[in-house]
């Protein structure tokens, strides 16, 4: 599926992924390689191409499904609209392997309390946390408030590693129980290193796939890679099954996605006249993915320094001559700032002003390379 992932940040090493959850969406299957293309109304210019068939479905059989499936969708939204859908079919998930993610999560689930979403919030983590009152750690606390004032289901799990031992791989791994979750007719998995901007309960009514996710846009279009930031599921033994088995064998350099930071805009825009307009692109935004090396994530401190290297330019104003049209940076450091007085808000946490490197989690801002693992 092809989602929108503008930059409101200005320049060569930024990279704030806004995914603009409202344009076409690319379902893959696991027995249909034919991918229909599905437009659900955008006032962005996204590029829609079409994807290319490798199977053996013909043209008539293509129109079929897509016609199908734009007929679920229509009846999906209908449905909505008279309020019978039955959200508890659905949930957005988050699972957590550390306190620093624990709180992102928390944090998206007071905005999904907020806006008043609908479907229900499951919460998975390690089953070593507790939630019992008597415990004052900080996990205890945040498990109890996700629960008691968000309403969020919490699931206890037992943390997944490969032999390796590598942090990032546990994390990876035990996104993929939300394939397992099969008390749901659809989850919806969000990367909790991000914050949601506007409602986005209207994805669950998406035409049915195994799985749904957002195209990589600032990647080569002709890669066709997929974006696992937001992941739309309907879970399945079966697929868990198999998606465990496939990631048990991964080779140790197979990795999933990583922001490609670039100051030109047109592959967002969808073509290279269109003006980029970060106020604009902001207000159709749904959904904001924290990606910015060596900016370090919205919950750790970045040297003022790095702030001021790293920060958008200014751009040229046609109405003064001058490069004093400052938005993409007041909106990048704002984003940041928002992040930071709601971390304090919610958690009652602080933006950490050191990183210890002791022990390696995903907190520490270690350079990303291209791709991160496949989940």
């Amino acid at each position: 599926m092809a989602l929108v992932s503008p930059k409101v940040l200005r320049a060569a090493t930024i990279a704030i992924c806004l995914l603009l959850v409202v344009t076409l969406w690319h379902f893959q299957s696991s027995t249909l390689q034919q991918l229909p293309r599905f437009s659900y109304g955008s006032s962005t210019g996204i590029a829609s191409g079409s994807s290319s068939s490798t199977s053996t479905v013909t043209s008539e059989n293509s129109n079929k499904i897509t016609d199908d499936n734009n007929n679920a969708a229509s009846a999906s939204l209908t449905a909505a609209a008279a309020g019978t859908v039955d959200w508890s079919r659905y949930a957005y998930v988050q699972y957590v392997t550390n306190t620093a993610y624990l709180c992102n999560s928390v944090m998206l689930f007071e905005i999904l309390h907020r806006l008043q979403s609908k479907p229900d919030r499951l919460l998975m983590y390690p089953s070593d946390f507790s939630v019992d009152t008597e415990d004052d750690s900080t996990e205890s606390y945040l498990l109890r408030k996700a629960r008691d004032e968000y309403q969020a289901k919490l699931m206890p799990i037992e943390v997944q590693s490969r032999i390796s031992g590598d942090p990032t791989w546990a994390e990876s791994y035990t996104k993929l129980l939300a394939f397992n979750q099969t008390q749901y007719d659809r989850v919806l998995s969000l990367d909790s290193d991000s914050t949601i901007l506007q409602p986005m309960d209207e994805l669950f009514l998406l035409p049915s796939a195994p799985v749904g996710m957002p195209r990589a846009y600032w990647l080569d279009f002709n890669d066709r890679v997929l974006s696992s930031q937001l992941v739309l599921i309907e879970p399945s033994e079966f697929e868990f099954n198999r998606i465990s088995a496939s990631i048990a064998s991964a080779g140790s350099t197979e990795y999933d996605m990583e922001i490609f930071r670039s100051k030109k805009h047109a592959d967002y825009l969808g073509n290279s006249e269109e003006a980029w307009d970060p106020e604009k692109v902001l207000n159709e935004a749904k959904f904001l993915h924290f990606s910015d090396w060596p900016v370090p994530k919205p919950w750790i401190a970045a040297s003022p320094s790095v702030i001021q290297e790293k920060q958008p330019t200014c751009d040229l104003n046609p109405a003064t001559g001058q490069e004093d049209d400052c938005r993409a940076r007041d909106i990048w450091l704002g984003v940041y700032e928002d992040f930071a007085k709601r971390r304090k808000n919610v958690c009652d946490l602080s933006v950490e002003r050191k990183v210890k490197r002791s022990s390696p989690t995903n907190d520490s801002p270690e350079q990303p390379s291209r791709y991160e693992y496949i989940v």
